[in-house]
């Protein structure tokens, strides 16, 4: 398995630290509003990974945060005239709801910042002794970035570029513009916390290091997170951690590549920001999953309603097959017939490619292309007349699906009843038509009186009347079935 390591900036071979176990740390949610399409993606990214990591039989250990005090929370809070500490929690419970519905496996420890201050404290303490932080009269904490030789390895930034931009702000005790908070003072109204600089609560950055020290100590396996942490989050995670124990603090950085919203940058501003919470109430919540594993986690993604659209064709598709093997695979007679040898050598090309993408830097988008090439093959087996009454077709089906449900469990998706998700798929997309179901069935019924009575001319207008609804009828043995086109 090759991972693309940010620090190195190529692939590398992924060899865990400690053999057969996997450390991973994610950053989490700052714990202020409700989750968006990137919150979505990144979380999406990483709980393929972890996934990716158990299928091939490695015991992950997967950390995920939540920065639960933060100026935004307090900005937040005191907007809307409840505390910081309710109000993280408020969101941090919004986030389970959002998150269970994308089918994002829990972490398996999940550490909050304010109950790690300890911690926190300890490692503040370490640095100033160190020579690496500092204190001012006022009572903040900030780390000397000169006095780390390594700043910059992880971004590819050089300190003296950063330094032309940089500027001490009115107020700040800075010995240097590029030093960062490791500790804030108190202002009147915040939350805050006891220490050996007086009241103050922590910076941004630090709880990453105390904590990921705490529950995988260093080095560990993987650190992850948007494109959007990699400078200055991460780069001053990495400092403070390793100026303070001389330890590398992650082997392999990972980084999932920034959303777009029909090719800009999302913003509140700008009309275009979307919440996890926009997007579901018009589309199921495994078809904006699909979407997002749709393109390679390092590549940026494009976001539009439109391209959401054309993935939720893609799932459709997908579930419609398997609907189709698992009903053709009910009937208990079939001839002794074997399907001919270069299609069992398709599907174990597919197989193997499947396998080849996953093992690229979890290619999930290459991956995606494999289940196409054995979904084809499905349908090709119930197109030929000899196949889809053989043993042959019969035993491709069942490994078929088995695959499925393989790939499935790794990807987080195709994982419900075909019957199920088509079901409510199209529920789903009726209703953004702003069709009522009850309308559709009034029609088909109609329609089909029409045709007992012989009465075909209403028949065939009844049907234009449902294409124009983008209703489409076909007549079965069982009787009418309509879908959403």
């Amino acid at each position: 398995m090759r991972l693309y390591n940010t620090l190195e900036r190529k692939k590398e071979e992924f060899v865990p630290l400690n053999g057969n176990k996997v450390s991973l740390y994610a950053c989490g949610i700052t714990a202020y509003d409700l989750c968006h399409i990137g919150h979505a993606r990144s979380s999406v990214v990483f709980d393929v990974l972890v996934r990716y990591l158990r299928y091939k039989g490695y015991d992950v250990t997967f950390v995920r945060n939540f920065t639960d005090i933060d100026d935004k929370i307090i900005n937040r809070a005191n907007e809307s005239g409840v505390s910081a500490a309710d109000l993280a929690e408020k969101f941090i419970g919004e986030f389970y709801v959002d998150m269970d519905k994308l089918n994002i496996l829990r972490a398996d420890i999940e550490p909050k910042c304010t109950e790690h201050i300890p911690e926190m404290l300890e490692l503040t303490q370490t640095l100033i002794d160190k020579g690496h932080a500092y204190s001012t009269s006022s009572g903040d904490v900030y780390f000397k970035v000169r006095s780390f030789e390594g700043y910059g390895k992880l971004s590819g930034r050089n300190i003296e570029d950063l330094q032309s931009g940089a500027r001490i702000k009115p107020g700040e005790e800075k010995e240097d513009p590029l030093d960062f908070a490791l500790w804030k003072a108190a202002k009147p109204g915040e939350p805050s916390w006891e220490s050996p600089w007086g009241q103050g609560r922590p910076g941004w950055h630090l709880e990453c290091s105390a904590m990921s020290e705490k529950y995988l100590s260093l080095p560990f396996d993987i650190h992850g997170g948007g494109q959007d942490l990699s400078f200055p989050h991460h780069e001053n995670e990495i400092a403070q951690s390793e100026a303070a124990t001389g330890k590398e603090m992650a082997r392999f950085w990972v980084h999932n590549g920034f959303v777009q919203i029909n090719s800009e940058k999302m913003s509140k501003s700008l009309g275009n920001f979307f919440t996890i919470r926009d997007i579901i109430a018009k589309f199921l919540p495994e078809s904006l999953r699909y979407f997002l594993l749709t393109m390679h986690y390092r590549s940026p993604l494009d976001f539009s309603f439109e391209a959401l659209e054309e993935a939720e064709k893609g799932i459709r598709r997908v579930y419609a097959a398997m609907e189709q093997m698992e009903e053709a695979l009910k009937k208990d007679k079939w001839s002794k017939a074997a399907l001919p040898a270069e299609v069992l050598t398709e599907l174990e090309d597919a197989e193997k490619g499947w396998d080849a993408a996953m093992e690229d830097d979890v290619n999930t988008a290459g991956a995606m292309g494999h289940i196409f090439t054995i979904i084809r093959l499905a349908g090709r087996i119930a197109e030929d007349k000899a196949w889809r009454k053989s043993e042959g077709g019969r035993d491709a089906w069942i490994r078929i699906l088995a695959d499925m449900k393989k790939w499935g469990g790794v990807l987080g998706v195709f994982t419900e009843k075909p019957q199920t998700f088509l079901a409510d798929l199209k529920l789903c997309m009726l209703e953004r038509k702003g069709i009522e179901v009850a309308k559709v069935d009034e029609l088909v019924t109609a329609r089909q009186e029409a045709r007992k009575n012989k009465d075909f001319a209403e028949s065939d207008r009844i049907r234009d009347a449902l294409l124009e609804l983008g209703v489409e009828v076909k007549d079965t043995p069982h009787g009418p079935v309509w879908d959403v086109i």
